[in-house]
Parts: C-alpha cells; sequence; structure tokens
C-alpha cells in the first residue's frame, strides 16, 4: 500500500516536472483571459450607461457580443503573425549571438534533407510516407500559424464591424457591413433626418433623436433671427428715390 502511495506521488510530480512550462503557461493566460472577460463586462456596461441604456449585460451574455469578440481576436491576431513570422524569418536568417537562430559557422541539424534520414519506429508518418506528404510536413508549422492568423483576422473584422454597428445604431445611425455596403434602420435615423420622432423610441436612440431635433430647432431660429434683420435693409433700399 505504502509502495503504491509513493508510486502515485512519484508520477504526480514527474507530471509536473516534465510539463511544467506548458502548465504554467496554460494558468497564465485562463488567469489573464478571465480578467480580461470581467474588466471587458464593466467597461461594456458603463459605456452603455454613459449612452443612456438601462441594458445591462452578464458575463456570459459579454461573451456574445461584437466587443468581446474583437478584443479578444485583436490581441490572437498580432500573436499569430508574430510566431508565423518568427518561424518563418528564423529558417532564413541568422543572428550572431543568439540562441534561437541557426548556427553562423556551421551546418544547422534542422536543415538536414529528411529524405535521407534513416527511417526508425520514431520517425514521423510524413517522413516516412514521402512526397506530398512530406512536402506539407516541411512546413507545416509556419501554415498552421498563418492559418490562425488569417482565421482571427476575419473573427477581428466581425466583432469590430458588430460593435461598430452597435454603436451607430445608439446613436441612431445606418449600420454597415463588412463590406462596406449599408442598411437604413428601420427606425431612428431617417426619421431623425426629418425631424419627427419615432412612434415606439428606444432607450439607446433617445440622446439621439432629441439631439437632433434640438439641432434642427437651432437652425431655424438662427434663420429666422437672420431673415427679420435683414428685412429692414430691404425696407430702406425701396424707399429710396
Amino acid at each position: 500500500m505504502v509502495r503504491q502511495d509513493t508510486s502515485s506521488a512519484n508520477r504526480r510530480r514527474s507530471l509536473l516536472h516534465d510539463n511544467g512550462l506548458l502548465l504554467a503557461c496554460l494558468a497564465l493566460f485562463g488567469a489573464f483571459f478571465v480578467g480580461m472577460i470581467l474588466a471587458g463586462t464593466a467597461t461594456y456596461n458603463e459605456e452603455q450607461r454613459e449612452h443612456g441604456s438601462t441594458e445591462q449585460v452578464s458575463i456570459i451574455g459579454y461573451l456574445t457580443t461584437g466587443d468581446f469578440v474583437e478584443a479578444t481576436f485583436e490581441n490572437w491576431e498580432s500573436e499569430f503573425l508574430q510566431m508565423g513570422m518568427y518561424v518563418v524569418l528564423t529558417a532564413f536568417l541568422y543572428q550572431r549571438g543568439s540562441s534561437e537562430s541557426k548556427p553562423i559557422d556551421g551546418a544547422a541539424p534542422q536543415d538536414e534533407d529528411p529524405r535521407k534520414a534513416d527511417v526508425t519506429d520514431a520517425t514521423p508518418w510524413p517522413v516516412r510516407r514521402g512526397g506530398l506528404a512530406l512536402s506539407a510536413y516541411e512546413v507545416s508549422l509556419a501554415v498552421a500559424f498563418f492559418v490562425l492568423f488569417f482565421a482571427s483576422m476575419a473573427l477581428h473584422a466581425l466583432g469590430g464591424s458588430r460593435a461598430f454597428n452597435d454603436e451607430r445604431l445608439q446613436h441612431g445611425q445606418a449600420a454597415i457591413s463588412c463590406g462596406g455596403t449599408s442598411r437604413r434602420r428601420s427606425s431612428g435615423s431617417s426619421r431623425c433626418r426629418t425631424g419627427r420622432a419615432s412612434s415606439s423610441p428606444s432607450p439607446r436612440s433617445s440622446r439621439s433623436r432629441s439631439s437632433c431635433v434640438s439641432a434642427v430647432r437651432r437652425s431655424r431660429s438662427r434663420s429666422q433671427r437672420h431673415t427679420t434683420r435683414r428685412a429692414p435693409d430691404s425696407r430702406r433700399s425701396s424707399a429710396r428715390p
């Protein structure tokens, strides 16, 4: 019984020792990601209150907003691009004194042709298979990073477009798509331009509509004052012989 407990403890200790870097990175990622979600939820709700909206989202609800998608994949986009370029550039460029660079004065083991390597049980399957599988395997790391980069860039654009449209709709403006085409909101923006109030105003657009109406009224009052000032001048000019 004691031997079994000792063996189990040794396996756990060996697991932590052999995978300490991975576990530490995953723990830090999880902590920072949760912190970003909590801070993002608080910021999102504060911006909603500043826009005169009583709508408040929960942490789960924030995960479905464009703000969360944009903030998340904006960070991932830069990281995947950085790692992809790092993989590609270190395959061709050198840096004296850097442990990440290939040897400058000697042959690099990673440049050996896998087609000439001895095949053993530990040899990866693409190397044993050869042909197209080996060609794809040779560039698989860079391809994986660039696929993740372009996927993150697309999701960044979609999340940013959604967040941008939410803000425009709150101000009574027309929403736009990622392709630049615009669609007219069924209520709010067009009525604000004509100076007519909406029959069913929403809390989000009440401030923008009132500001539009106030701007129209101020413009009309200024034009009326300008007309009344010019009236005496026109009468005097008509009275001259």
